[in-house]
């Protein structure tokens, strides 16, 4: 049996700020109000992101470099925008830097997220799984979501660190099933004020939909995800039109969804289609 510390703990394990929210924000607000005691986990602080704001161009790695130490600021500004109890850099914060995208010259850097030893990253992880004894934990599937290598990293530490974690009874992938995000990109092709350019329908990664375990009703948290995405400034612009909607630095537009969707890869399925913890004792 779960102790009383581990029984309502959730926690979510994702590489750069913004990620937990873009993927589970609604998700983590959801349990956050409902008195779940929530943890974020972020592996590195995002020093590789592109900037929108013009303003805020200096802050990037060409330049100042500061861009990590900014994006703190917008990571704690969203999770208390979700109502996260407690949060965790890997290592500490600065010990991983975001590594970039797959093939480009940040990989190298000494602190690179997928330079460092996976033996030693799940290590740390485990130390934050054995402080704070989570009952579910959540994080992405083998492609990362998008197949970004900080997010492929995550996965593979997360899931060597779970193994054998006594308080830990579910484990979760968070996806993008094509269903639903077809249809609301269907839906956003047909709405007049849209800022962004709506994608067409291969543009965006999604999985089948067979592989949803799990649908989490987020529609009276939507606000709660949307102003957690307004704190991300440096990173995602919010558009409140008829159907919101977002757009990260490329301006394309991004499904905002009345639901997360996740699959189970560990523990007991019976009681998980809506509930992350679900049919647990």
């Amino acid at each position: 049996m779960p102790d009383e510390r581990s029984r309502h703990s959730l926690l979510l394990v994702h590489a750069h700020p913004d990620d937990e929210t873009l993927t589970t924000g609604g998700t983590i607000a959801r349990y956050a109000a409902t008195g779940y005691d929530v943890t974020v986990v972020t592996c590195t602080l995002g020093e590789e992101g592109e900037i929108i704001p013009p303003a805020l161009a200096q802050l990037g790695a060409a330049h100042a470099d500061q861009l990590g130490g900014y994006r703190h600021g917008e990571l704690m500004a969203a999770c208390s925008a979700l109502g996260v109890r407690h949060h965790r850099y890997l290592g500490g914060i600065g010990r991983w830097r975001d590594s970039g995208m797959a093939g480009t010259p940040s990989a190298e850097h000494p602190r690179a997220f997928v330079g460092g030893s996976v033996a030693e990253q799940a290590a740390q992880v485990r130390a934050v799984l054995d402080e704070l004894r989570p009952r579910v934990v959540v994080s992405y599937d083998s492609y990362g979501g998008y197949g970004h290598p900080d997010h492929i990293r995550a996965h593979e530490v997360t899931m060597a660190a779970v193994t054998d974690a006594d308080s830990v009874e579910r484990v979760f992938h968070t996806i993008a099933p094509r269903t639903p995000v077809h249809d609301e990109l269907a839906r956003l092709r047909d709405t007049d004020d849209v800022p962004f350019r709506v994608p067409e329908d291969d543009e965006l990664p999604v999985v089948p939909d067979e592989r949803v375990t799990t649908r989490i009703d987020i529609a009276k948290h939507g606000d709660d995800k949307l102003r957690a995405l307004e704190a991300h400034a440096t990173q995602v612009t919010v558009a409140r039109g008829t159907r919101p909607c977002f757009a990260l630095s490329n301006g394309v537009a991004l499904p905002h969804l009345d639901a997360e969707y996740f699959e189970l890869v560990s523990g007991q399925s019976a009681g998980c289609e809506h509930d992350l913890f679900g049919g647990l004792s």
